[in-house]
């Protein structure tokens, strides 16, 4: 399987890791209390705004769903700033870097036509709330690589095109990485290493592996590695089905009908 699903699974495998501090890619994937987060609802939040507002995709209707999804499931882990936008009656952006722009971006990489509306529809979904440079930048990296890895670009072509659009460096020895990295939620402290964790690895598994094993943010990093690894290689079964399973059915059905228009 590719598509957001990807996201998915790694929100829900780093669930249990986060602020862990785990600095190793040993690890039981779904222990008996692994969730997900509020990686997954923005994720999904994204997809039925796209799947009700595919012709406009206007701002309106993507504050409707984030809102929507968001207080319908108030104990996803939202940070602070994040809650009050939920409660406030007309919402205001709130000039935020963190990572929750990158997070929840990967299904505009899905339905965009080109690169350019891709990195455009990342914009508007993240500037409703993170309308920093810093957080825009995250969700329009993000999306590019995972719009780059589904046309078949190799990881070369990723990499040059990301550090010279975005100016990430993503040359860092990865192992040294692991060993230094801190927790960071701020998009560049955390989208550069995620998007690392990708080019190391040999396919979807080892690519939450390594994102986790940074020992930061783990389920949003390896919601972002995993978005970009399952447009880039399969997702496997044994690692789909579990996290399907611990969906519930409002926001499986969400990702099914989102599978059969962009997949």
């Amino acid at each position: 399987m590719k598509g957001i699903i990807g996201a998915i699974c790694g929100d829900i495998i780093g669930s249990t890791r986060e602020r862990e501090g785990l600095k190793s890619t040993d690890f039981e994937l779904y222990p008996v209390n692994s969730r997900f987060t509020d990686d997954t609802i923005m994720t999904v939040a994204i997809a039925s705004w796209i799947l009700e507002d595919r012709k406009d995709l206007s701002e309106k209707s993507l504050i409707k769903n984030l809102k929507y999804f968001g207080n319908n499931y108030p104990s996803a882990g939202y940070g602070g700033l994040f809650l009050n936008w939920l409660e406030a009656s007309s919402p205001d952006p709130y000039n935020s870097w963190g990572n929750g722009s990158a997070m929840r971006v990967s299904p505009v990489a899905w339905i965009g036509n080109s690169l350019e509306e891709v990195e455009q529809l990342a914009e508007k979904s993240a500037k409703v709330t993170h309308n920093h440079p810093e957080g825009i930048k995250g969700a329009k990296s993000v999306a590019a690589t995972i719009y780059l890895a589904k046309t078949g670009k190799s990881k070369n072509k990723i990499k040059e095109y990301i550090e010279e659009e975005y100016h990430y460096d993503l040359s860092r020895d990865f192992n040294r990485l692991r060993k230094e990295y801190s927790f960071d939620a701020s998009c560049q402290g955390s989208v550069p290493e995620s998007i690392m964790a990708f080019l190391v690895s040999d396919d979807y598994e080892s690519t939450i592996r390594n994102a986790i094993s940074l020992g930061g943010d783990a389920d949003t990093q390896a919601a972002i590695a995993g978005s970009i690894a399952s447009a880039y290689w399969e997702v496997p079964q044994d690692i789909y089905k579990p996290a399907i399973d611990i969906l519930n059915d409002e926001l499986r059905n969400i990702l099914f009908k989102f599978n059969d228009i962009s997949l």
